[in-house]
C-alpha cells in the first residue's frame, strides 16, 4: 500500500540538485529500497555553512510504493462583490495596503486603494533622476508609489512572525502572482527588485478585475471624522471619497500622515527605532568568510552569494546589522528634496559584485527628548529628518552621501579616500563620527569592534559607511485596540503595517494588511 512521508536529509552541495542522490538519501533515511520511491517533492531547501565543507539541508515529501500526485500551482480568487458591498479606503498600495484590499475582496467587500504615488512602470522612470541627476521626483520614488517601498528595495521575505500569522498564504498569494515559485521552499526567500514590480502589477490587475478600485496620483490630506467614527477621507484634488472603514497602511515614510494626526489630536505613541549606516564591502569577501573559501577561490556555482546577520548591545541599546542585500546596491531612499537617505536592494540574481547591509544602533523614545520639547510625539521623527538634512549637507549636492573607511571612522579620523561603492550618486567623504551624536558614535564603535572579531577582516580599509540609514522603522505608533484593531479614539479607522508601528517587512507588513481587513469584517 503506498503512502506518504516527511523527511529531513543533508547533502554535500554538489549532490544537492541530483534527483537520484536525493532519492538513495531518502531511501535511506526512510529504511527502503530506492526503487520503492516513487517520487520527490521539495518542500525545504537550507544551506548550512556553519563549517567546512558547506552542506545543504532538505525537507522532502517522498511517496512510497505509488507516484507522487503533482501539487496544484497556488491560484487567488475572490467570490463576485455583492452589488451594495462595503467599501473600504485602504491609504497606502505598499505590501499592507495590497494585501488588505485582496483580502475585503475574499471577504466581501469593496477595495478602494488610494496611492500617492505612480504605478510600479512610471515611477520606474522617476528613479532615473534621482540616480543620475540628484533629483527627486515628489511622491514617486524609492519609497513612493505601487507596491511601497519594497518594490524598488530587494524584495526579501524571511520574516520571524510565523507565529502572528498566515505565512505560507502571503508567499502563496505571491506566487500566484508571478513571484518564482522558489519561494516556497528557501529557507530565506527573496524575489529581488527586477521582479516585483510585474508581481505587484499582476497584484493590482487582481484587485481590479475582481471589483477593486486603485487609484495612482491620489494623496490623502485629510479625514472626515464625525461623531468620533471616520466617514471617508480628501484627497489634494480636492475630492472626498466616503468610506465604510479605512484602513491606514501608507507605510513609515509618510510623514505627512503622523502629522495630519497630530493634528486632529488623533493620539500616537512614540516607540523605538534605529538608525545608522549602509556598511559596504566586497561580494567575494563576505563569501569567502561565510562559506570558508580560500583567498581568491571562486563562489561555488550552486551556492547564492553570502549574506550575515549581526547583532549586540551596548549599553542597553542594540546595535546590528539590517535589510542585509548580498549582490546588490545602496540606492538613495530620500523622500524630500532637503534630505539624504540610503537602503539597500538586490536583483533576483543577487550579482553585485558588493554586499552591503543597514548597520544601526537602536533609539529609544529618551534618547530624543530633546527634540520633545518643539516636536511632541513626533520628537522621533524630527530626530531622523536632522540626520539626513546633516547628510545633505555634508555629502555636498544632489543626492551624494556622506561615506568613511570603517576603520577611520573607529579612529576618529577623516578618510583620505575612499574605496569603491555601488552607490550611483556618489560619495563625499565626510566624518560620520562627529555627525553622529556621540551616544551612538561610541555605540556603533564598540559593535564594529564585536562583529570585527565574529568575521575576521570585517573592519578592513575596504569596509566602507554611507550615511544615513534612517528608515528602518517607523518612530511613532498609531495606536489600536486589541479586539477590533481600530483606533481607539476614532471607530473603522484601522492603522496597519509598518507606518503604524505593528510590522517589520514585506511579510509582516501583508500578514497585518489580511489581519486588517478581516477586522473590518467584524
Amino acid at each position: 500500500m503506498s503512502r506518504i512521508e516527511t523527511i529531513d536529509i543533508v547533502l554535500p552541495l554538489d549532490a544537492s540538485e541530483d534527483t537520484a542522490a536525493r532519492t538513495r538519501a531518502a531511501a535511506r533515511e526512510l529504511g527502503v529500497a530506492a526503487d520503492r520511491i516513487g517520487g520527490l517533492r521539495l518542500r525545504k531547501h537550507s544551506i548550512d555553512a556553519r563549517r567546512h565543507p558547506v552542506r545543504v539541508r532538505l525537507r522532502l515529501e517522498v511517496a512510497i510504493d505509488g507516484p507522487l500526485a503533482e501539487a496544484p500551482a497556488p491560484q487567488w480568487s475572490a467570490p463576485p462583490l455583492p452589488r451594495q458591498a462595503p467599501v473600504v479606503v485602504v491609504v497606502g498600495c505598499g505590501p499592507a495596503g495590497m494585501f488588505a484590499a485582496l483580502r475585503c475582496l475574499e471577504r466581501g467587500l469593496r477595495p478602494v486603494v488610494l496611492e500617492r504615488g505612480k504605478d510600479a512602470s512610471a515611477r520606474r522612470f522617476d528613479l532615473a533622476p534621482i540616480l543620475r541627476e540628484g533629483r527627486l521626483v515628489e511622491d514617486s520614488n524609492y519609497c513612493f508609489g505601487e507596491g511601497g517601498a519594497g518594490t524598488f528595495s530587494d524584495g526579501k521575505l524571511y520574516t520571524r512572525a510565523t507565529k502572528r500569522g498566515p505565512v505560507a498564504k502571503v508567499y502563496d498569494i505571491l506566487v500566484a502572482h508571478g513571484a518564482p515559485e522558489r519561494i516556497l521552499t528557501d529557507a530565506h526567500p527573496h524575489i529581488g527588485s527586477n521582479l516585483l514590480p510585474n508581481v505587484v502589477k499582476a497584484m493590482r490587475r487582481s484587485i481590479i478585475d475582481a471589483g477593486g478600485e486603485v487609484r495612482f496620483r491620489t494623496k490623502v490630506v485629510d479625514f472626515v471624522i464625525t461623531q468620533g467614527r471616520i466617514r471617508g477621507v480628501i484627497t489634494a484634488d480636492g475630492g472626498e471619497i466616503a468610506a465604510d472603514a479605512v484602513i491606514l497602511a501608507t507605510g513609515h515614510s509618510a510623514r505627512d500622515i503622523y502629522t495630519l494626526l497630530a493634528s486632529h489630536s488623533i493620539l500616537l505613541e512614540p516607540k523605538p527605532f534605529a538608525v545608522g549606516f549602509r556598511i559596504e564591502h566586497p561580494q567575494p569577501f563576505i563569501d569567502r568568510r561565510q562559506y570558508h573559501l580560500r583567498d581568491h577561490e571562486p563562489r561555488p556555482r550552486l551556492l547564492p552569494a553570502a549574506s550575515y546577520r549581526l547583532a549586540t548591545k551596548i549599553r542597553d541599546r542594540g546595535v546590528h546589522s539590517f535589510c542585509m542585500c548580498p549582490g546588490g546596491w545602496i540606492v538613495p531612499a530620500a523622500t524630500d528634496h532637503d534630505e539624504v537617505v540610503v537602503n539597500g536592494m538586490s536583483l533576483s540574481r543577487r550579482d553585485s559584485p558588493f554586499a552591503n547591509s543597514g548597520m544601526v544602533c537602536g533609539v529609544e523614545p529618551e534618547d530624543v527628548a530633546s527634540f520633545a520639547k518643539e516636536h511632541g510625539v513626533l520628537a522621533g521623527m524630527a530626530f531622523q529628518k536632522s540626520l539626513e538634512q546633516t547628510a545633505k549637507q555634508a555629502g555636498g549636492g544632489g543626492q551624494r552621501a556622506p561615506g568613511q573607511r570603517v576603520v577611520d571612522f573607529i579612529d576618529g579620523r577623516m578618510s583620505a579616500d575612499l574605496p569603491a561603492t555601488s552607490y550611483f550618486p556618489g560619495v563625499t567623504t565626510a566624518p560620520l563620527h562627529e555627525l553622529t551624536p556621540a551616544w551612538i558614535t561610541s555605540r556603533m564603535r564598540e559593535g564594529l569592534r564585536q562583529f570585527g572579531r565574529q568575521i575576521h577582516g570585517y573592519l578592513s580599509r575596504d569596509a566602507l559607511l554611507v550615511g544615513f540609514e534612517t528608515r528602518t522603522s517607523s518612530p511613532v505608533r498609531i495606536p489600536r485596540r486589541d479586539d477590533t484593531l481600530e483606533h481607539p479614539q476614532v471607530e473603522r479607522l484601522i492603522p496597519c503595517g509598518e507606518g503604524a508601528g505593528y510590522a517589520g517587512g514585506i511579510v509582516s507588513a501583508a500578514i497585518d494588511g489580511m489581519r486588517a481587513a478581516d477586522a473590518v469584517n467584524t
